[in-house]
Formats: C-alpha cells, structure tokens, sequence
C-alpha cells in the first residue's frame, strides 16, 4: 500500500481553492452518489464511474447532469486529468486497483473526507449520530428545519418519495453520522471527517461487528470528536455508552451546550401517547411543561423527533413555531413503510436488522395496528446480525411477535472472531416460548409461509436490510394492492 498521494484533511481545507475537478470511483454507492452531487453543487467540476448503474442512485445521478462512465474507462491516463480522487468505501484495500489509484499521482481521499473538507468545512454541520434512528432523525429535523423557514442542506442515508438524498442548502446541514469506516485508507468512522459543530446521539450500542470488537472501540470514535465541538450535544440517556461519554465530556468545554433526553431525564419526552395515526408527547423546557402532537408512531420515533425539538429549542426557534414544525412529519422508506395489503393483510416493510431496533418497531407497530396478529419475517443479513453475539436478544425480540418467520442467510457471518448465528436454534427457542416459528431459505418457501399466514386480522413485518430472499424483487410487490 503506498499513502504517498493520500491527501490529509487539513490539506484538501488549505487546497480547496486551487480543486477544479474531481472524480468518484465507484460514484454509485449510497453514500458516494449524494456526496458527489455535494461536491457538484459546491461548484467542482465533478465526474465518476462505476462498475453498472442501476436505478434509483442513476436516475438521481443523470439528473444532475455529472458525467458518468465504465470503471475501464478510469485507466491511470484517463484520471490524471483530475486534481482529485474520491475513492468509495466498496474498494478494497488489497484490490488491484488501488494500486492503480494510488501510484496515478493525483491526490486522492475518501468520500466523508471530501464532503467535509470541499462542502461541510463553513456549514453549521449537525451530525446525527447512534446504533440506531440515524436516517430517520435526519429527515425528521430536515424537514422542521425546512418548516421553520431554513433552506437546510442534508444528506439522509436512505429513500425518500419525492426528494432527493441530498442538497447544499444554506446555513444549516444535517448530516447522517455514520459510525461505519470511511474507506480502505480511512479505518474510521465517517463522521470523524464531517467537521461536525453539533450533534445528536441516538443510540450507542455494539454493532457493525465486522470492523469493531467491543462497543469501546466505537465509543473511541466518538471521543475524537466531542472535544472540538462548537456547539450541542444532544444525547440519548438510556444508553450506558452515551452516558459514559456524557460524564466525561460535559461541562469541559465552555462553548458547549449539553442536553440529556430519553425516558427518565429531567427534560423527556413525558406522557408518552401513541395513537394509530400520530402521538403526543411533553418535554420539560425552561420549566415549563410543553405539549407536542406529531403524526410519528412509536416511542422510539418520539425520542427521535424529540431530539430534533430539544436542538430547535436550543437554537432560539419559539415553542409554538417548534410545535407547528412537528405535526406533519414523514417518513424515510423502508421505516414501518406500509407496503399495501396481501389477500387482505397489511404488509410492512421495515429496515430494523439490531434486537432492540427490533423490538421498539414492534412496539411501534402494536400501537398502530391494535388486536391484529404481527407475522415477522427476519432476514439477518448485516456482518453483526449474521453473527451469534445477539443470538439470545434476536429470540427475545423477535418473540414479541405472534408467529416469526427467518429468512436464512446463505453467506457467513464477517464479524471478528464471530460465530454464526444458529438461525435454526433461534426458531426453536421462539416455538417454545410459545409463538410459532420457522426458517426458510428459498423464496418459494417464504412465499409458501407467507400464503399460510395471510388473512385481514394480521400484520406481516419484513424486516430485511436486503431484499430479504428476493421477495421485494419477485411478483409478490405486483400482487400487493394499495
């Protein structure tokens, strides 16, 4: 491996003046399409290439107008005409092209590194951070944001109906913070890069096992960049990692402001009441005792628009503006996204692959669809979940459904020193709590399954970071009805 070209942060900031044009190889990632389009918008002349473009992220990417090409056609000639390479996470570090990156003699860097560094550097970068609710919480607080008359920048980390994934905006940026590394040269995690002034904090449990052996290791990833933030934190106390990061940080640095939310802090949310269309919440703010109504379901999706409240309230926004902002709030796709309805029962699809992250969406769900059965199907498909180490937290999750349904994943698991989840002792130990379950590991025995189970007074909850065995890309979606 030879770094020499590799650029640092702190030179792209000096050298972002004398950049003109810069390309992004493998520019079709979930992250690398919308920081591209970033870059573009911030006014480089950008170009990228992947290996195949495939809907949604080429659609977005044509509309753009970024000129786009066959990863052949990036040959060491073709790239030294760039001042800059961003190079997507999906590059292997024992690739043979990295070689070929690395000795073109351009500057190269990776994507989080680019974003901060040519975008984020002069923006107010709120960084929403946490195991889990990273996506949703980004949309939530973009779209207050925007409802309080800001013309916010954003990169949300999943599909929206209706916009796109990213935009430069003004004053404030809102930024998913993903914990996950940043690319071959880069083994840290991407927010570290964003230039982050604030930040909100989910969630801080073990996950992504693949890269990290303990939830130490994440937190490390936090303690390089709480120090130097300007601004507010914003954490989620039910989490013993979060708390133990709040006691050492908090009242450190003057310049910055601290908030503790979640069930049993001083602020809330309190009186927590879901309804099947929406919620109602209160939180503790200047002592006052403070109303909320939203259309979100679920506690956990309180906590998030919670967070978003407490850093808008912060910033100086009134209550009553805050509270016009929360009502109507979308949702991000695959986030308890009703589907349709197969031969009567509502399908749901949902992104949720962690055991609490599980179980807060079936409390959601619930509390939405009262006296209806929940038939879950679960695809375990991350490095983490694939894994063995919440082997007793996914059966206590998952038997918080009526009749559980696994989808076996055919690859092993990546995690350090990992075993493999045991999907079919996983089955059994749910039987024999009582609610019924099986795994499958072909499509038509899911289909099979799922037609068993189908009638109006169930629920069926795919839980699925994929396509969960191919179900979401077969003719079960054409025979879902709206």
């Amino acid at each position: 491996m030879d770094l020499s070209n590799l650029i640092s942060q702190e030179e792209l900031i000096k050298r972002s003046t004398q950049i003109k044009k810069v390309f992004f190889y493998r520019i079709c990632g979930a992250g690398m399409g919308p920081a591209a389009v970033l870059v573009k918008q911030a006014g480089f002349d950008v170009h990228g290439a992947d290996s195949a473009f495939y809907p949604p992220m080429s659609t977005f990417l044509e509309t753009t107008g970024i000129p786009l090409f066959k990863l052949e056609e990036a040959t060491p000639e073709f790239l030294k005409q760039y001042d800059l390479i961003v190079v997507g996470n999906s590059v292997s570090g024992k690739a043979e092209v990295a070689r070929m990156i690395e000795k073109v003699g351009v500057p190269f860097t990776s994507f989080p590194s680019a974003l901060g560094s040519l975008v984020l550097k002069n923006k107010n970068v709120i960084g929403i951070a946490g195991t889990h609710g990273k996506t949703t919480t980004t949309y939530f607080m973009t779209q207050m944001l925007e409802k309080l008359g800001q013309n916010p920048g954003y990169l949300v980390g999943g599909i929206i109906e209706g916009r796109e994934p990213a935009k430069l905006g003004d004053n404030y940026f809102v930024i998913e913070s993903d914990e996950y590394d940043s690319a071959y040269f880069h083994k840290i995690s991407k927010f570290r890069l964003y230039e982050l002034k604030s930040m909100i904090l989910t969630s801080l449990e073990f996950d992504h096992a693949d890269i990290f052996s303990s939830v130490e290791k994440i937190e490390d990833e936090f303690r390089d960049v709480i120090p130097g933030m300007k601004s507010t934190l914003i954490f989620n106390q039910e989490y013993a990692s979060a708390m133990k990061l709040f006691h050492e940080y908090s009242g450190k640095n003057p310049v910055q402001k601290w908030y503790l939310y979640g069930e049993g802090s001083e602020i809330g949310p309190h009186d927590v009441r879901t309804f099947e269309n929406g919620s109602n919440f209160t939180l503790n703010w200047k002592g006052q005792k403070v109303s909320f109504d939203s259309s979100v379901v679920g506690q956990h999706n309180v906590l998030n628009l919670a967070s978003c409240v407490i850093f808008l309230l912060s910033e100086g926004f009134s209550v009553s503006d805050v509270q016009k902002a929360s009502l109507e709030i979308g949702m991000v796709k695959r986030r308890q996204e009703v589907r349709g309805k197969y031969r009567d029962m509502v399908v749901i699809d949902d992104f949720a692959h962690h055991p609490r992250a599980i179980t807060v969406t079936l409390d959601a769900i619930r509390a939405r669809f009262k006296n209806k059965k929940i038939i879950t199907i679960f695809e375990p498909i991350s490095a983490t979940a694939r894994s063995a180490i919440f082997q007793n937290e996914f059966r206590d999750s998952l038997a918080l459904s009526d009749k559980v349904i696994i989808a076996k994943a055919s690859i092993p698991t990546t995690a350090i020193n990992g075993k493999d989840l045991d999907v079919d002792k996983l089955a059994q130990e749910i039987s024999g709590m009582g609610k019924p379950a099986v795994c499958v590991s072909k499509l038509e025995e899911l289909r099979h399954n799922i037609d068993e189970s189908a009638d109006k007074d169930s629920v069926l909850l795919v839980l699925s970071n994929r396509t969960c065995l191919g179900l979401w890309e077969s003719n079960f979606v054409q025979e879902l009805k709206t």
